[in-house]
């Protein structure tokens, strides 16, 4: 991780004898960049296939001396948020620890610097995959490996409760939370898993993992739907129900893919459901879509994909639906 050396024998600084212990009993195994395309923002997608050859996606985000990587945990989700391409797939399986941390690997080495932020964002539900997850971002942290904070790793969960309180006990990252909805009856609608972990159980375990560190604060994520999720109504029970809760609020304004019924709400929409959040004393930033012409904006991970000839790559969700029918 630190020199980027994949060889046994180009690893000097080890014993000749420990070099040859390693040929026999392991490998370094990484994802294989396949596509690369770089958005006019500076963001950039990677396409990697896995030695299964499944297909996962990462993105770069450049944001002048800070520079994040967006990972993936699963290949596809099987949460079926109804907003998210991602989700829309279908879910394959989960990534390995390798998998996880090869994609960090990857950037680094692409970039020729380690990124400053990582946040698993990318594709799939994190705290489904929980021990994968847990080890590689512990590998981010190590001062052998990536050298991050714990307040710039994030993982970003939409609401599994239990693993929420696993996570706590033997982790220290930051916490972001798929939230798209004040109440039960909505959430239900766009984040299924609410029916299961709804919002009773899900605001305290939430208010749990950030107690007794006061620089510490849940991020929700909130993507803004036009006519569903975007009143003023809605942002005032946001405030209730997020009330004795450090909180931090992004919201996002809804990246469209194919199919899809939903639209964005307006700016001045947007605005007024900050402004009021803000008076009530919750941060509330927008968040600057980032890479949504290479559909690697928020819920946009495994769009078209095309190659420099304009060949259209096989997508996961083209791929899951001809396994599916086979």
């Amino acid at each position: 991780h630190k020199h980027g050396v994949t060889d046994f024998d180009a690893m000097t600084d080890l014993s000749k004898k420990l070099r040859a212990s390693l040929h026999a009993c392991a490998e370094v195994r990484l994802p294989k960049i396949i596509f690369e395309q770089p958005s006019l923002d500076g963001t950039v997608k990677w396409v990697m296939e896995l030695a299964d050859g499944q297909r996962i996606e990462t993105v770069y985000i450049p944001d002048g001396n800070r520079s994040t990587v967006c990972v993936s945990s699963q290949v596809g989700c099987a949460l079926d948020c109804s907003f998210c391409s991602t989700a829309q797939q279908g879910f394959n399986r989960n990534l390995t620890v390798g998998e996880i941390i090869g994609q960090v690997w990857h950037a680094t080495r692409q970039m020729g610097k380690a990124p400053t932020n990582v946040v698993m964002m990318g594709m799939g539900e994190p705290l489904a995959n929980f021990e994968p997850v847990v080890s590689a971002m512990d590998l981010m942290q190590d001062d052998l490996a990536y050298i991050l904070s714990k307040y710039r790793v994030t993982i970003s969960t939409s609401g599994i409760v239990p693993n929420l309180y696993r996570l706590r006990e033997v982790s220290d990252v930051s916490l972001a939370v798929s939230l798209h909805a004040p109440d039960n009856a909505l959430r239900d609608e766009l984040v299924p898993i609410n029916r299961r972990y709804p919002l009773e159980e899900l605001i305290p375990a939430c208010r749990e993992f950030v107690r007794n560190d006061k620089r510490r604060k849940v991020t929700w994520e909130y993507v803004m739907l036009d006519g569903v999720n975007d009143s003023i109504s809605h942002a005032k029970a946001l405030i209730r129900l997020l009330e004795g809760t450090p909180s931090k609020m992004n919201l996002i304004p809804f990246n469209p893919f194919p199919g899809t019924s939903y639209r964005s709400s307006p700016p001045e929409r947007i605005e007024a459901f900050r402004q009021k959040l803000m008076k009530a004393g919750i941060m509330a930033n927008l968040r600057k879509t980032r890479g949504d012409d290479i559909d690697a904006a928020c819920g946009q991970l495994v769009g078209k994909v095309q190659d420099r000839s304009g060949r259209t790559l096989v997508s996961l969700r083209q791929r899951h639906t001809r396994e599916l029918a086979s």
